[in-house]
């Protein structure tokens, strides 16, 4: 059974019209060629396709796209600002604290870390793991990712004390 979805993806209105069991990450990915959002367990598990959902962390790969209808979705490539194109200060500081390795685990730690700072603006380093522990990093930088994470919340605070 096909459905006809309307939702605001990353700023601007879309349509699209997909089997009811269609998950998000597949209508993210396949049709509308968004590549954040990373396909890494198929069970919710790992934290790779994760987007926010009417402004809070959802794990794509689960979710089933008909969900959305009438919310929004933000994923890693709607962060930065659309008009001058600046990064997120959490993908900035993710870029100056070389918070990446392979990348994969990198949208989920972002897009993560993106609304566990809007619930907490100045965490502390105990308050980040706990935010992180639920997304995977296999490459190993979890201290990249934790200065990442400190860095990103001075960045938003707009202070200069890193």
């Amino acid at each position: 059974m096909t459905i006809h979805l309307e939702f605001e993806l990353n700023g601007r209105t879309v349509e699209a019209d997909v089997d009811r069991h269609r998950t998000l990450l597949d209508l993210l990915r396949d049709e509308f060629r968004l590549n954040g959002p990373k396909y890494g367990c198929g069970m919710a598990q790992c934290g790779a396709c994760t987007v926010m959902v009417s402004g809070r962390p959802a794990r794509a790969c689960v979710l089933r796209a008909a969900r959305v209808s009438g919310g929004s979705v933000t994923t890693l490539e709607g962060l930065a600002d659309p008009a001058t194109g600046r990064l997120h200060p959490v993908q900035q500081a993710f870029v100056d604290e070389q918070g990446a390795q392979c990348g994969y685990c990198l949208n989920g730690m972002v897009m993560t870390a993106v609304a566990f700072l809007r619930r907490n603006p100045d965490p502390t380093e105990a308050e980040i793991r706990t935010a992180l522990r639920d997304n995977l990093c296999r490459c190993g930088t979890h201290r990249e990712i934790m200065a990442s994470v400190a860095r990103a919340a001075v960045l938003m605070a707009g202070r200069r004390d890193v």
